[in-house]
């Protein structure tokens, strides 16, 4: 990838947080080599679900089918059966194949047939949208988009680093050609490793302050819940881990709020009309919070 250092910091955040990415930007910036790119180097099993108005949840989950042989239904894995998963334009299907990936982003299994099935790990989704087209879209509801941990966009890329990606594509450099460079076990050991960075409670508080601002705040007509509040300590854990810190800092709070909040919150409709956005909202917010500086009683 050129020049999109913060973008994959943030995907390896919510790697290593044990959540997913909600990637909503329009085609050909990059979110497929991404992805590919990061599974490649984990030595994970890579799987691509291409969203369609006509996909069913069982072209996601799997379908169980008869075996005459054994006179018993045998579980045939679906795509979700993998380790990073591209959830290629999840708004192009219905409700209820979107539900059907969510349910085991949410529970770490699936259920087919009454049999429930674990899922792989780690589990990582990234689901990508397009936010220009509409038609023949269905936008994902506010309790589903609560299950990804962050929203981000790519963006395009400046002048010099079109450039280069130019250079390359001259070059033929392939994402196939790349090494990994851990293995899922080491991952699920750095998994495990970031339970234990440590957060002050002046950072947990610091945390509410914010989530709670977002709750009484005139343009928002519904703001970030307890999950929100675990989701920013938790990914704040995996920044501070990915910095080489045992502890996390109001910086990290800071940076990863919008990525974090912003597609939690319902804004009103006059907010709307003006054409303010949850990610202003996020800032503005974050701007009116005192930042801790010292332990409370010290």
């Amino acid at each position: 990838m050129i020049g999109k250092r913060k973008e994959a910091v943030l995907c390896l955040t919510a790697l290593l947080a044990g959540g997913h990415v909600l990637l909503e930007d329009v085609p050909g910036v990059g979110k497929t080599k991404l992805v590919k790119s990061l599974a490649k180097s984990v030595n994970a099993q890579f799987k691509r679900i291409q969203f369609t108005p006509d996909l069913l949840p069982s072209d996601v989950l799997g379908v169980s089918i008869y075996n005459p042989k054994e006179m018993a239904f045998e579980y045939r894995p679906g795509p979700i059966m993998g380790n990073i998963i591209l959830a290629d334009e999840i708004n192009r299907t219905s409700p209820k194949t979107q539900s059907a990936l969510l349910e085991g982003m949410e529970e770490g299994n699936i259920t087919i047939d009454g049999v429930t099935y674990p899922l792989k790990k780690p589990f990582f989704v990234m689901a990508t949208q397009n936010p220009i087209e509409y038609e023949g879209t269905y936008p994902l509801p506010e309790a589903q988009l609560d299950r990804f941990l962050l929203k981000m966009k790519m963006g395009y890329p400046s002048i010099q680093e079109e450039v280069e990606v130019l250079t390359r594509a001259q070059a033929d450099v392939s994402v196939e050609e790349l090494e990994p460079v851990i293995t899922t076990d080491e991952l699920q050991e750095y998994q495990k490793e970031i339970r234990s960075v440590f957060v002050d409670e002046t950072i947990k508080e610091y945390i509410v302050h914010i989530v709670a601002r977002t709750r009484n705040h005139p343009h928002i007509y519904l703001g970030v819940s307890p999950r929100g509040s675990i989701a920013i300590m938790k990914a704040a854990q995996a920044y501070a881990f990915l910095h080489g810190r045992e502890y996390v800092i109001p910086d990290d709070i800071q940076f990863l709020a919008p990525y974090v909040f912003a597609h939690r919150l319902i804004l009103k409709s006059e907010a709307r009309y003006n054409g303010i956005t949850a990610e202003q909202l996020v800032n503005d917010v974050v701007r009116t919070v005192k930042v801790p500086i010292q332990r409370y009683g010290k």
